[in-house]
């Protein structure tokens, strides 16, 4: 694939969700996110306004998770939890739905949920975890669907923290079930080079990556500088 090393960038979400992540750590992540031009940075809710004073100024867009990692709580805490960072700064969200209730097959369930966290992020983009590695096929078709369906602007493979990643199979799945309007990211597993292209060009058009340093500079160094 001929895609330069600053395009690959952009479509890196630089990804720090570690429970022990300390100030410091935020602030060296922001700092490579500007350096090399990632998308976003991808940070846990306390992070939030940490992070958007750092990149106030920079095209670097702030990431907030929701429901992390197991998605399982009550929805209305996931509305509220969205309109606290999105207060705080919070530019995109990434929500984790509830994998349980979409595995039980309650549709009216899910879509109640994501409808809720859409309306309360007021515009900004949000983004539906589905955790690919814990559904069927018909399972992953169905969160797709339903994430569409209630105005969600991206759907995303994996959380990083259930056992299973991105994987090509699952992102071409996911880019026929949600067509060509709706964003795909691929997250979980992604640390070189080889594994970013192949997911984008599977149909990607978001990488999650703590690994994203590593990655452009990597290919930098293959196809030659930004």
């Amino acid at each position: 694939m001929q895609l330069s090393a600053r395009d690959l960038a952009r479509h890196i979400d630089h990804t720090l969700l570690k429970p022990d992540a300390l100030a410091a750590d935020i602030a060296k992540l922001c700092a490579e996110a500007r350096e090399h031009g990632f998308w976003s940075v991808c940070v846990n809710g306390s992070r939030v306004a940490q992070a958007a004073a750092l990149l106030e100024d920079s095209e670097v867009k702030v990431a907030a998770v929701v429901g992390f990692p197991l998605g399982a709580m009550d929805s209305d805490a996931k509305r509220f939890e969205t309109e606290g960072v999105i207060d705080l700064g919070a530019q995109e969200i990434d929500l984790v739905l509830n994998i349980g209730r979409l595995r039980d097959g309650d549709d009216r369930y899910i879509l109640r949920e994501i409808r809720d966290v859409v309306e309360a992020a007021q515009g900004v983009p949000v983004k539906v975890i589905l955790e690919t590695a814990l559904l069927s096929l018909e399972q992953k078709r169905l969160g797709c669907s339903l994430a569409v369906e209630a105005g969600a602007r991206f759907v995303k493979t994996s959380t990083g923290f259930s056992g299973g990643g991105a994987t090509v199979e699952d992102i071409r799945l996911m880019r026929e079930a949600v067509g060509p309007r709706i964003g795909v990211k691929a997250s979980g597993g992604i640390r070189d080079v080889a594994t970013a292209l192949a997911m984008i060009e599977a149909g990607a058009n978001r990488l999650g990556t703590s690994a994203g340093v590593a990655i452009v500079q990597g290919h930098s160094g293959a196809a030659g500088a930004y």
